[in-house]
């Protein structure tokens, strides 16, 4: 009796390792993918580090000249090469542009890009997961209609037309919010009117994507069989609801948050160059503008290997939380 257990623990840890394996070659293999792509497409572009250095009239000798020094004449593969080497051993690489290293860029740009994308996720989930529960609540109602044609036209936006809504009415009209963080430096704790509209922007589509799922997964959960039964015993729905209903949406939502933070390292970009904040969307602005392929590339292996964690991650609570659903991806 007791070794059936045990046989069908060992085959469940199996299938376990070999889910996280699998996950693992594939997040290895996307990261490298986005390394390539983004070196190959930097250096399609037209000019190098050598021509924005040389200013807006360049003499042809002293590009050439800056262009060895920074040993950009040497073949891609070659220098693509030299830089997989040294990130083997922890090295993301030297800036072509100021000689720092790109650690440096990513350690300044760091502080203002994680409390923009804290402030999203902390508001995020309880927002996201109370307009869901609200909406799955009054199912086929006012309440529920109202909210999902809000969030559909508020998913519909795209985040720059509106920031720039929001700036126009907030910050020049009324003139309740700073419509920009110029002047605030990198602690913008310490001035956070300044964090109110580059957050709601950030927020907006998030909370409407999480939020239909919550109620799709609550009412598809309500509807069901075993609820019905459950009724019919007397269980109250409250009950139902957060007991039953509820962590039925827990799968699907948590896999939306993981894509929520690999869309906040997009999104982060359009909304710090919006509202010039110094983040890394910022330095990555500058290194593509400055043709600085090193900066560049520390930041896709930066954004790949965060997506590929938090991805991974999800995955595996999405797994424990549908067993029934096997191993098999």
């Amino acid at each position: 009796m007791s070794g059936h257990p045990s046989g069908a623990s060992r085959r469940s840890t199996g299938g376990l390792r070999s889910f996280v394996a699998r996950r693992l070659l594939l997040g290895v293999a996307q990261t490298v993918a986005v390394v390539l792509l983004v070196f190959a497409l930097t250096e399609a572009l037209p000019g190098d580090a050598a021509v924005a250095l040389a200013g807006d009239q360049p003499d042809p000798a002293r590009i050439a000249a800056i262009r060895e020094a920074m040993h950009l004449d040497r073949p891609a593969h070659e220098r693509l090469a030299d830089w997989a080497a040294g990130l083997l051993h922890g090295d993301l690489g030297t800036s072509l542009t100021s000689g720092r290293p790109v650690v440096q860029y990513l350690a300044d740009g760091f502080g203002p890009t994680l409390l923009l994308a804290a402030l999203t996720l902390a508001l995020l989930v309880p927002i996201g997961f109370g307009l869901g529960v609200l909406a799955a609540r009054h199912a086929g109602r006012l309440t529920d209609r109202l909210t999902s044609s809000v969030t559909l036209a508020v998913y519909a936006i795209p985040e720059f037309a509106l920031g720039v809504l929001l700036v126009t009415l907030f910050a020049l009209r009324l003139g309740w919010l700073p419509p920009t963080a110029v002047g605030y430096g990198t602690d913008l704790l310490a001035h956070p009117a300044a964090l109110v509209l580059p957050v709601l922007v950030l927020l907006s589509r998030p909370v409407c994507s999480l939020s239909r799922l919550v109620r799709a997964g609550m009412v598809d959960a309500l509807g069901s069989p075993y609820v019905a039964h459950a009724r019919r015993y007397g269980i109250p729905g409250a009950r139902l609801r957060y007991a039953h209903a509820l962590p039925n949406a827990l799968a699907p939502a948590v896999q939306q948050l993981a894509r929520t933070v690999d869309w906040l390292l997009c999104g982060v970009i359009v909304v710090e160059s919006l509202f010039v904040i110094p983040g890394l969307g910022t330095v990555l602005l500058n290194a593509v503008a400055e043709r600085d392929v090193p900066v560049v590339q520390g930041l896709a292996v930066v954004f790949g290997v965060l997506t590929v964690v938090l991805n991974l991650g999800a995955d595996l609570v999405a797994h424990r939380l549908t067993p029934r659903a096997g191993v098999a991806a």
